[in-house]
């Protein structure tokens, strides 16, 4: 951390402390912050002070503000706040613990191409959200992306991004990106779109699958002149692992002649949602085999001058001469006929092209309403936003005079790409929204406590499972908590017999851990005169209770005063479960504990009683050992052992 930073430890617009600098850009730097009033974390991205005064830089600034204040998207980074005062340009954003794709790409050299795929699809539904919105990103490089633990992608950097419908270019726009990742045409400075984005996308694909860029250089105008002028290799002869299908894509974003390549991010993403189905599929796009354009019409010009002068003094001259003539004469009668025929010199007349996106192509071209115009249709396609047979786009636009029986191209919806719902029950929360995403859904995620699912997975999804939905769906997944700790309202179990006692507490939810007697109590044997824990109090559910009973006194049974006898009880060792163990004398009970017998290994009991008893130990309600003990003599004999082989399994 640099101490000297003026930033660091002071706090902006009375609520961001700024903790640390964490990112040094070209025109602003990056700093860790403390919300206080929504304590959270957050990055607050700062313009240099010694551009203050560069009003170019500021505008860039805004624009960065303004651009992603109205972006709202999973794999765009948000956008809290903006301060514009007291000498500080400032944006308020998320703050994301993670590595840019850059990083994670010279890590990891060459990706595989499923995890290409992945990172890829999530910037192109970004960029969708954002053409949608009207804004061009036009500095896409895996700088500008970052990379969380869970594979999600986070957009960020908007600096040079601008409104496609406000200004069209300005000199200090060109080729403003990183010239790695530019177009041609920001090489160039001409015109950006968002087809300018696209391009970005395909050199960034070209790289994951290859671990190579398609051009590099020592001095980056040298890497400029390349975009636009030379061809790269095909990635397949850098990584013949490549598919075939997802050649032709990256190769596809990445043309030169930008009406070859993929004219908006919902096309791309189409391509590879077919290759996502059948990674053997094979497009047919061939376009960097091709010559370009340039280079053509130069060999071609440089052809047509050769054969002119190689020509001068050509004996066939005077020939074709009078075959030209004959054929000015006949054009010249064509072109007289046609006048006088067709009159095309005429006035057509013009009317104003109305807005037919929404509208049902059927109902259009029957419609006498519209007659003055031809319709094309240029293609025929799902579309998320429009149903089956609804025009969602039309060439020319609405509100463009054109004359009529002009020609309309425009674009049928085939409906709604239909997604169902995949099983992720059980599946760990992180995979499952992924899976999702992956298949264009919108993920968000509640919890609840389970007893059935571990904590961290899925128990359901809203819709369910086999749901058929549209892409773009909201989907909930619902997110295990683990079991709830449930607190029971302990009842009050004394002055009643100890069977009865069992039996409450069980149907509460609790067991009974062991059983202490009293032999100085003078309330019936048998009895509960004692509980542990106390009545009304909370409890945890299955917490174990430990009650006393009484075991003499004036009651009907009992074993009133006398002497005492010990007995040592060898357990069933290797028997490592939970065990009910009960004792009586005279067939009352006198203990009844839970032990565990491979750790316990025995047990003793205390009776007190006079003349002949008869002692008897129960194991999970199974007679394992009867003893009679003379109290007066204080001795005892075997009478049942069956502790040889005993299972106590229930």
């Amino acid at each position: 951390m640099d101490k000297n930073d003026k930033y660091i430890g002071k706090r902006l617009d009375g609520r961001y402390e700024v903790l640390e600098l964490i990112g040094v850009g070209g025109m602003a730097n990056v700093y860790k912050a403390h919300d206080i009033a929504a304590d959270r974390m957050v990055a607050v991205k700062i313009l240099r002070e010694e551009y203050l005064s560069n009003e170019e830089l500021l505008r860039r600034f805004k624009n960065e503000s303004k651009a992603i204040a109205v972006l709202s998207h999973p794999n765009i980074v948000k956008v809290y706040d903006v301060i514009f005062a007291d000498r500080i340009y400032a944006i308020v954003m998320e703050h994301i613990d993670g590595i840019t794709l850059k990083e994670y790409i010279e890590q990891q050299h060459v990706l595989k191409w499923k995890e290409a795929v992945h990172f890829t699809v999530q910037i192109l539904r970004a960029l969708q959200h954002a053409h949608d919105k009207g804004i061009v990103h036009r500095d896409i490089k895996p700088q500008n992306i970052m990379l969380l633990e869970d594979g999600t992608i986070k957009m960020m950097d908007f600096g040079i991004a601008r409104f496609a419908r406000s200004e069209t270019r300005t000199i200090t726009d060109r080729a403003i990106g990183s010239v790695h990742y530019i177009s041609p045409e920001q090489a160039c400075g001409e015109v950006t779109d968002e087809k300018t984005d696209l391009y970005s996308v395909g050199v960034m694909l070209f790289e994951m699958l290859t671990g190579e860029l398609p051009f590099d250089a020592d001095r980056p105008v040298t890497v400029a002149i390349q975009q636009i002028q030379a061809q790269p290799k095909r990635p397949r002869q850098i990584n013949p692992d490549i598919p075939e299908g997802l050649e032709e894509i990256t190769v596809r974003a990445m043309q030169k002649d930008r009406t070859r390549r993929y004219q908006s991010a919902a096309e791309m993403l189409h391509d590879i949602d077919e290759f996502k189905k059948n990674p053997s599929i094979q497009f047919e796009y061939r376009y960097m085999q091709q010559e370009p354009q340039y280079k053509r019409a130069i060999s071609t010009a440089r052809k047509q001058k050769t054969e002119d002068t190689g020509n001068k003094k050509s004996p066939a001259i005077p020939i074709m001469g009078g075959i030209t003539l004959a054929f000015v004469i006949i054009a010249i009668l064509f072109v007289v006929g046609m006048v006088w025929l067709a009159n095309p010199f005429a006035k057509v007349e013009e009317v104003v092209l109305p807005d037919f996106v929404g509208l049902k192509y059927e109902s259009i071209v029957n419609d006498e309403l519209y007659k003055d115009f031809k319709f094309e249709v240029e293609i025929e396609e799902p579309n998320d936003t429009y149903d089956k047979g609804l025009i969602f786009d039309q060439n020319p636009k609405q509100g463009k005079t054109v004359k009529v029986g002009s020609k309309v191209k425009i674009k049928v919806s085939s409906g709604k790409t239909v997604i169902t719902i995949p099983p992720v029950a059980g599946v760990e929360a992180t995979l499952a929204a992924g899976q999702l995403s992956d298949l264009g859904l919108e993920v968000s995620q509640k919890t609840e406590y389970s007893s059935d699912v571990a904590a961290g997975e899925v128990i359901r999804t809203d819709p369910v499972e086999g749901t058929e939905v549209g892409a773009g769906t909201s989907v909930i997944l619902y997110v295990s908590l683990g079991a709830e700790e449930k607190l029971i309202d302990m009842p009050n179990v004394t002055d009643i017999q100890l069977e009865t006692a069992r039996k409450l507490l069980q149907q509460k939810g609790l067991k009974v851990n062991s059983v202490k007697t009293d032999p100085d109590s003078d309330k019936p044997s048998g009895t509960v005169i004692a509980q542990e824990p106390q009545a009304g109090s909370q409890i945890k559910a299955g917490s174990a209770v430990t009650l006393t009973i009484s075991g003499s006194g004036s009651g009907e049974s009992g074993s009133g005063e006398g002497s005492e006898a010990r007995l040592f009880v060898p357990l069933p060792m290797r028997y490592e479960h939970e065990t009910n163990l009960t004792a009586t004398l005279n067939d009352q009970i006198v203990y009844d504990e839970t032990v565990i017998p491979s750790e316990d290994q025995s047990w003793q009991g205390i009776f007190k009683g006079n003349g002949i008893g008869d002692v008897k130990v129960y194991l999970n309600g199974k007679l394992y050992m009867q003893w009679s003990v003379n109290f007066d003599e204080n001795t005892a004999e075997t009478v049942v052992d069956n502790s040889s082989g005993f299972d106590p399994t229930p």
